[in-house]
């Protein structure tokens, strides 16, 4: 298995960072950790400060600041048969120097894998279109409970691991984007039917407000007529008497 160009910066930056060093002394910065061998054996990790440097040691600093690492786009069939194109982004640290240092050639390496793996084995349980939604959380969340069991062999902490593309096939893109067309269309008629609706109402209430009170249509044609209308209003019996 081929490991991209990221994972094997991911390694070369921790170990050929260096502390300061001289003569007589060795300086580790406040982002790194730095072991002391005597003899061959680890005698103890140097965290920031000066020291004086003893006779029959060596040294070996790593950084340890946060990193990235990408997984590759990798090509999983789902569970419906469909070939999706998956890549995701490890954020990590070294938390354990020494295991970092003593346990594996390449620490960094595993988690990928680890990683890798998980993300193939979830995403052949997954459907195609729960990639593109709330399974995608998930399945990050997945990864990074992986990375972070991987991780704790060999003295890497991992912040987090994130999906960062899902590629489908071309029809089923095409597919998906006509489907969402006319899920937006939908709403779209299901809001100016709701707005038609209430304007309905609104012209119903209005008109039974009218029936209700005569006085109050007169008044209200006489608002609507144009400045300088002539308007007679007839009165009823009932009001001719009084």
């Amino acid at each position: 298995m081929t490991m991209p160009t990221t994972m094997t910066m991911h390694t070369a930056r921790s170990t050929t960072d260096r502390a300061t060093t001289t003569l007589f002394s060795i300086t580790v910065g406040a982002h790194q950790r730095t072991l002391e061998f005597l003899d061959g054996r680890l005698s103890r990790v140097l965290e920031p400060g000066r020291y004086r440097r003893r006779r029959r040691t060596r040294y070996r600093t790593v950084d340890i600041r946060d990193q990235l690492s990408a997984i590759a786009l990798q090509e999983i069939p789902t569970v419906d048969g469909i070939q999706v194109k998956v890549s995701a982004q490890i954020r990590s640290y070294i938390e354990d120097p020494v295991a970092y240092d003593q346990v594996a050639t390449a620490p960094s390496d595993l988690v990928y894998a680890a990683v890798q793996r998980t993300l193939r084995d979830a995403v052949s349980e997954l459907e195609s279109g729960q990639l593109l939604g709330a399974a995608r959380t998930d399945l990050g969340r997945v990864l990074t409970e992986a990375a972070t069991r991987a991780g704790a062999e060999v003295g890497i902490g991992v912040r987090s691991v994130e999906i960062e593309d899902v590629l489908l096939p071309t029809e089923l893109r095409t597919a998906v984007l006509e489907a969402l067309v006319v899920q937006r269309q939908g709403q779209a008629k299901l809001e100016a039917a709701r707005a038609e609706t209430a304007a309905l109402r609104s012209l119903a209430n209005a008109a039974k407000l009218l029936d209700d009170h005569p006085a109050l249509a007169r008044l209200r044609l006489v608002q609507a007529a144009p400045s300088g209308t002539k308007i007679v209003i007839g009165l009823g019996a009932e009001s001719a008497a009084t």
